[in-house]
């Protein structure tokens, strides 16, 4: 009979890293991950299976159809704003057409054992695109206003919870043979996260960690936006908390398939106040590149995570205060000394 598992696709990412040791800890499932690079050694032990590949190779997706059994799919590859905008058919081929492969790999599993399959998706805040004019007097959005992305990840990003949403709800509506619904897709609209465990990646919301992390190798640091800019943003502790929190949540607790959540959202300066004051030294300066302030204005100065709290309890415990002192400070002043 096949095991079964837990998928999670892009698990060398920032996400990816914290939500293996999270379900780990936890043991009640077995993890398959899926990545076009390695896992790290250091949480190696904690998968029963690694598959190295694409999500858009269907061979080797067939092959962990074969060989395992998978409830709960984790899709967290992607490429993200950054590359996406330098080679958007590769982001759309990756973000886009790797998501419908997966949703397709769940129908299949679904229907293979007979229950469906529980698909998280991480969205992100850059699925909206607001007047830039506007942003100061806008309040907390809610997750259906200003859905103009202006960039290629925020589009697909978009669109791919449209995809599941019909997946979960309209999948083959015409077919006269119309199999049952197996796909129970749920979505989280994440804002910038902070990592103190892996280092940024090249996102555009990553202008707060680079601070830090610069600070504590004691490298001079060039912020490219401006000193008044502010979004969303939550620490990584806190994000995979939420994702653990969606996925085990009753569905009919569950009012909608997409849902913001937040936790602080300090301006460039703000942060930069904070760095300096952990770490004296640090050289921290603006630099700021248009083009990219151009996508960080589209997205709002804060979002309204109501419906996340009280269909899910989503209740982040790292306010900007403590996730800066707890967390960040502690962890990253290790990792480089």
């Amino acid at each position: 009979m096949r095991q079964p598992v837990a998928l999670i696709t892009g698990a060398v990412g920032e996400i990816g890293h914290a939500l293996i040791q999270r379900l780990s800890e936890r043991g009640a499932v077995a993890i398959v991950t899926l990545d076009v690079r390695p896992v790290d050694k250091q949480i190696a032990h904690r998968v029963t299976r690694a598959f190295t590949g694409s999500v858009t190779d269907h061979d080797v997706l067939d092959r962990i159809l074969a060989e395992f059994e998978v409830d709960r799919i984790y899709h967290l590859a992607a490429l993200l704003s950054t590359r996406s905008e330098f080679t958007p058919m590769t982001a759309h081929q990756v973000n886009v057409e790797g998501t419908l492969n997966l949703l397709e790999f769940a129908h299949s599993q679904g229907q293979a054992h007979g229950r469906r399959v529980t698909f998280f998706y991480p969205s992100s805040l850059a699925a909206y695109g607001i007047d830039p004019s506007k942003k100061d007097s806008l309040p907390p959005l809610p997750e259906h206003a200003w859905n103009l992305p202006i960039t290629m990840y925020g589009c697909n990003k978009l669109y791919c919870e449209h995809l599941g949403r019909y997946y979960a709800l309209h999948h083959r509506q015409l077919d006269a043979d119309r199999p049952p619904l197996k796909i129970d897709f749920r979505s989280i609209r994440f804002p910038g996260l902070i990592s103190a465990v892996t280092t940024p990646s090249g996102g555009t919301s990553d202008f707060l960690p680079e601070m830090i992390h610069a600070a504590a190798r004691g490298t001079r640091y060039a912020c490219f936006v401006r000193p008044d800019t502010r979004i969303p943003f939550m620490a990584m502790p806190d994000a995979v908390e939420a994702i653990l929190d969606i996925v085990e949540a009753k569905p009919s607790s569950l009012s909608q398939l997409v849902y913001n959540i937040a936790a602080f959202n300090p301006s460039a300066e703000e942060f930069r106040e904070l760095v300096g004051s952990a770490f004296p030294g640090a050289e921290i300066e603006y630099e700021p590149d248009e083009r990219r302030q151009a996508i960080v204005d589209s997205w709002p100065a804060a979002v309204d995570d109501s419906k996340a709290r009280s269909d899910f309890g989503h209740a982040p415990e790292l306010d900007l205060k403590r996730a800066f002192e707890n967390y960040l400070v502690p962890t990253i002043r290790e990792r480089y000394r």
